[in-house]
């Protein structure tokens, strides 16, 4: 009897496992709340938790239903969303128009700091006409009018009466629509998902995803080397040097060059980064291509600016950024540093990436031939965000930005949100820039727009205020054991639901 319970513990137990998902990331979530939401880790963990009104289709290229069973724009500044019916809440609720029109009010509630208050700068109120439709009026037409609803949608019923959202307990115990819920959270060991059962699409067929948060990044990437991981990120370096056949038996490889950037961004609150010449002989010193072959065997290209290639708002007028040493020495005497007298900073980073330390390291090297002082530290990711860059205790940064389909400048670039929460943590500010920024949030045609973007984009690289560094390509292995994996555009994860282990 002994053994064949035994056998049963190890069946179920094996059929447990081939049901669930590893994932790793990197730190742990800050709040598992859409409106919340601004580190990685929580972004990636909420997206599987909650839903937004619409969302991009595979391809990137258009907007369809999400929460909304459909929309249409009765004019050019009112918006009408029809929502499904058979959406409910983890903990049985329906969910309804109340909910839409509370995350909107909540989103500017004066207790709440939020980075996505500011996308609904242009709405004028938000309507409920039935149970199941919301109309939406702008002050002005505005660009991104559709895509902002992309945010996810928080229950009424549970947080309505909550006095502080920024530490409810929601937070680290949400309640969503999506296709997960959250079944535990255990700081700095893991994260457990199950499926929902009444997801309005379809109960997902992988029952359930496990995430391991490990701050190590070598750690995580021998996890995928031995099979602990189905999915995960590899680094170049370790892609072209560190994997063996085996590995490509077991896992497949889909590569894409990333929504991303990394820049060193400089405090400009501080003397030695107000003057021009400092920020323009530390660009000048850096060899970005050098940069970028080292960490990234080819895998990455030069960062020219604010927005990607793959966007209109794009400027290829803008050159590659000049490397020239004896250029930078000049300007850094012009700014009255000598060898006597030598400019020294402090850039600090985050291990959540493998990467930026080293990037650091080269940096550092670089800026040493120029006769720059340069002190390293590296912390970890939530130490890094609550005690150097909101509070805005740095002299420079090394960072990254995730960038949306449709980019919008506001948010990074506008002076207004040089604030506390706000992603202009480097103080950058330009009346030019301000003014196209605004302008641009009016213009609905996509050619005016990206002309405006092309002349905000000359004049942003123009003020140096950050040095764009490189564009990395992001390298994804997945495990073979997977089924109906089909990559796209958009990457991997449009089709999760379907996925079968």
């Amino acid at each position: 009897m002994k053994f064949l319970l035994l056998l049963l513990s190890l069946f179920f137990s094996s059929v447990l496992q081939a049901q669930t998902l590893h994932l790793a990331i990197a730190s742990n979530p800050a709040r598992l709340n859409p409106l919340l939401a601004t580190d990685s880790a929580s972004s990636e963990i909420t997206g599987f938790i909650f839903n937004g009104l619409v969302k991009y289709d595979k391809d990137n290229k258009n907007v369809i239903p999400d929460l909304a069973q459909s929309y249409h724009f009765k004019d050019s500044t009112t918006l009408v969303f029809k929502l499904k019916k058979n959406v409910y809440w983890h903990d049985g609720e329906k969910f309804d128009a109340q909910d839409v029109k509370f995350t909107y009010d909540l989103l500017h509630k004066k207790k709440i700091v939020s980075a996505y208050t500011g996308d609904f700068r242009f709405v004028k109120e938000v309507l409920i006409k039935d149970r199941y439709t919301i109309e939406v009026h702008y002050t002005k037409p505005y660009f991104k009018a559709l895509e902002i609803w992309m945010m996810g949608i928080v229950p009424k019923h549970i947080l309505e009466h909550e006095t502080n959202i920024m530490s409810s307990s929601f937070n680290t115990h949400p309640i969503g629509t999506g296709a997960y819920k959250l079944k535990s959270l255990e700081l700095s060991k893991g994260i457990t998902l199950v499926s929902f059962d009444r997801y309005f699409e379809h109960k997902p067929k992988i029952q359930t995803i496990f995430f391991h948060i490990v701050a190590d990044p070598t750690t995580r990437f021998l996890m995928l080397k031995s099979h602990q991981l189905d999915i995960g990120s590899i680094e170049p370096m370790a892609y072209e040097r560190e994997l063996k056949p085996d590995f490509f038996s077991h896992y497949n490889i889909f590569e894409k060059r990333s929504n991303s950037y990394t820049y060193l961004g400089f405090n400009l609150r501080k003397k030695i980064f107000q003057d021009k010449n400092v920020r323009q002989a530390l660009s000048l010193a850096i060899d970005r291509k050098e940069l970028a072959k080292i960490l990234f065997f080819g895998h990455a290209q030069v960062c020219r600016g604010p927005f990607l290639p793959s966007s209109s708002a794009f400027n290829s007028s803008v050159a590659v950024p000049e490397y020239n040493i004896a250029k930078a020495k000049a300007l850094l005497k012009k700014a009255g540093y000598t060898s006597e007298h030598p400019l020294s900073f402090e850039i600090v980073t985050s291990n959540a990436s493998s990467i930026r330390p080293y990037a650091a390291q080269i940096i550092q090297y670089q800026l040493k031939k120029i006769g720059v002082d340069v002190h390293l530290r590296v912390m970890e990711w939530q130490a890094f965000l609550n005690m150097v860059v909101f509070p805005r205790k740095f002299d420079a940064v090394l960072l990254g930005w995730g960038l949306s389909v449709l980019p919008d400048p506001y948010s990074i670039w506008h002076s207004s949100n040089d604030k506390p929460g706000g992603f202009n943590f480097i103080g950058y500010h330009n009346d030019q820039v301000d003014r196209l920024i605004e302008y641009s949030q009016t213009l609905v045609d996509p050619q005016q727009r990206s002309q405006v973007y092309q002349k905000m984009f000359a004049l942003i690289v123009a003020d140096i205020p950050y040095l764009f560094l490189y564009i990395p390509n992001a390298i994804t292995a997945y495990s073979k054991d997977i089924h109906n994996i089909s990559p796209a555009v958009s990457g991997i994860w449009h089709n999760y639901i379907d996925w079968e282990k």
